[in-house]
């Protein structure tokens, strides 16, 4: 079966094949509390990508990965978010789930809280909707991401499935997105502590958290909401040191609500301790990813070197725009 330049009965003009991609994000404030229809912040993390291919072929649906190759059909139950996103494409463009191969590969790692599974998931879909010559709004490409995310996550906000696209930095709450006015010349350090998180999990944590403190809970979450508010204010201004004494704070919180980890609390130590103007977990938590402000790029150097002594598994330094200064 050949698809150069042949148009199907279903009207799509298919080519040799279809590519998308998307970058990776991290929350600067507001995770969780986002959950409950509070703002948050989402930063583009646009160095580290996730690139998708899609061919047709003539046998089953087949994907390929770093970690699995061969039928859609017999991946791990570990990939089941990765086939609701090829398989709701396909049905989106009216296309049967078979004779498609998918091939996914890029650098942002799974599990910690950098959007990787929004970032396959709108990959994916660009790949298929180039092969097939299909079109999609902003909301229908939204939902399918979506979609896929409902499976990774079980609630998810949407904030990964918007700034995963995003090319700036966004304010996301209750599904509005507003672009952020950014004159800000700190630096981020992002340090993954090599312990896989679950967004699922750790939102069902803080849930029953709220349950069980629904007073305390309430109390803590306004306080969220009001530092990311704050924080946007902080970007605009370039105020670095009251942006870092507001990402302390909120870590605090989101520690009280359960999204902590010991490996979170060592790293976030570490990068305190070593002149960063704050730090904090960044995403689902319970291991994932830590985010250290500092002064300037002169100023990193001596915050990674302390969180690689402190268990580090990876540093990136990057802008508020994030690309490496």
């Amino acid at each position: 079966m050949s698809a150069t330049d042949e148009s199907g009965a279903d009207g799509f003009l298919r080519d040799d094949e279809g590519t998308g991609s998307a970058h990776a994000k991290f929350i600067l404030l507001g995770e969780h509390a986002v959950v409950y229809g509070r703002p948050a912040i989402g930063m583009p993390l646009p160095r580290m990508w996730v690139r998708a291919v899609a061919r047709v072929t003539d046998g089953p649906l087949l994907l390929e990965t770093d970690i699995y190759t061969g039928p859609l059909a017999e991946a791990p139950a570990s990939f089941d978010a990765v086939g609701a996103a090829i398989r709701n494409a396909l049905v989106h463009f009216g296309q049967p789930e078979s004779h498609v191969e998918v091939c996914v590969h890029g650098d942002v790692p799974i599990g910690r809280g950098l959007g990787s599974s929004a970032a396959v998931a709108h990959a994916i879909v660009e790949a298929i909707r180039e092969l097939f010559g299909g079109t999609l709004d902003d909301d229908e490409r939204f939902e399918l991401v979506q979609s896929a995310e409902r499976v990774a996550h079980g609630n998810p906000s949407g904030l990964d499935a918007r700034a995963t696209r995003a090319p700036a930095p966004i304010l996301f709450e209750q599904g509005a997105v507003t672009s952020l006015d950014v004159a800000f010349g700190g630096v981020f350090v992002i340090a993954d502590t090599g312990i896989r998180g679950s967004t699922k999990i750790a939102v069902g944590d803080v849930a029953a958290y709220g349950v069980a403190n629904p007073e305390r809970s309430a109390a803590l979450l306004d306080q969220l909401e009001q530092l990311t508010r704050d924080a946007a204010v902080d970007l605009a201004g370039d105020r670095r040191k009251e942006l870092g004494g507001r990402m302390s704070r909120a870590h605090a919180i989101l520690t009280e609500l359960g999204a902590g980890h010991e490996s979170i609390t060592r790293l976030v130590d570490a990068a305190v301790g070593a002149g960063a103007l704050g730090a904090k977990l960044t995403g689902g938590g319970q291991g994932g990813c830590v985010v250290a402000l500092v002064a300037s790029s002169a100023d990193a150097a001596g915050v990674v070197d302390a969180l690689t002594a402190a268990g580090a598994v990876n540093c990136w330094v990057v802008t508020a725009a994030g690309q490496r200064p």
